[in-house]
């Protein structure tokens, strides 16, 4: 079988991993900023000024902090938070899954690199077939972490409306790049067309009914069967 990858950014993985970084940029900003926002909302619930860095530190999930703040904005107990957090991040398996042949070394190294998986670098990185760039990946995510940390850092020590972020309308940066992301996914690969458009209808469908959690999940089920479904067909 041919492992080999396309050429991304150089035949060097050191360019490759340049090009990640450069791609990786945009997410960061974007990120910085949502970090800000959650540094907020972690000072309006009384965490103190080192639990919200530390989680940034250590979670580096967006998604499942937010929920994770949501839950206990809510009234939720600790476990409720964890539990909410853990599902979020459920997305990783499937994620971790599709990465996996293109990491390198035993089960721990892996496991490191394993790290370097969040979403747009994922999306990022993928080149196509169901291969990713594993140096892209790693450039992508080392531009993202630090941004993250020091957006939640900034947020905690300004400590700014929590609200702030929706008011300036800068809440659709992520998920304005993260469509940039589809699209160019959907342009260099015709099988995601199909389940991209499905996902995005099924989704705005329950958004009418249904929390933004379930809504997900069920569009991403609905985009998984859309796939499987092209791929069956072009075989």
């Amino acid at each position: 079988m041919d492992t080999q990858l396309p050429d991304r950014g150089g035949a060097l993985p050191r360019d490759r991993f340049h090009a990640g970084l450069r791609a990786g940029a945009g997410l960061a900003a974007g990120a910085f900023l949502m970090a800000i926002s959650f540094g907020a909302i972690s000072q309006a619930q009384g965490w103190g000024s080192l639990a919200p860095v530390v989680c940034s530190l250590v979670v580096f999930s967006g998604s499942a902090q937010f929920a994770l703040a949501g839950t206990l904005g809510a009234g939720g107990g600790v476990v409720a938070a964890v539990v909410a957090a853990a599902l979020v991040n459920v997305r990783y398996v499937p994620m971790g899954i599709a990465v996996a042949r293109d990491l390198r070394g035993g089960p721990l190294r892996r496991a490191v690199e394993g790290q370097a998986v969040v979403d747009g670098s994922w999306a990022a990185a993928h080149l196509g077939g169901g291969r990713f760039d594993r140096a892209f990946l790693f450039g992508a995510t080392a531009v993202q972490w630090p941004a993250w940390v020091a957006g939640t850092a900034l947020g905690v020590v300004v400590a700014p409306d929590p609200g702030l972020m929706h008011t300036l309308g800068l809440d659709v940066l992520t998920p304005g790049l993260f469509l940039i992301l589809l699209f160019d996914e959907v342009r260099r690969e015709r099988a995601g067309r199909l389940p991209a458009a499905l996902g995005g209808a099924v989704a705005g469908a329950l958004l009418l009914i249904l929390p933004t959690g379930p809504a997900l999940i069920g569009a991403a089920a609905a985009a998984l069967l859309a796939l499987r479904t092209t791929r069956e067909a072009v075989r």
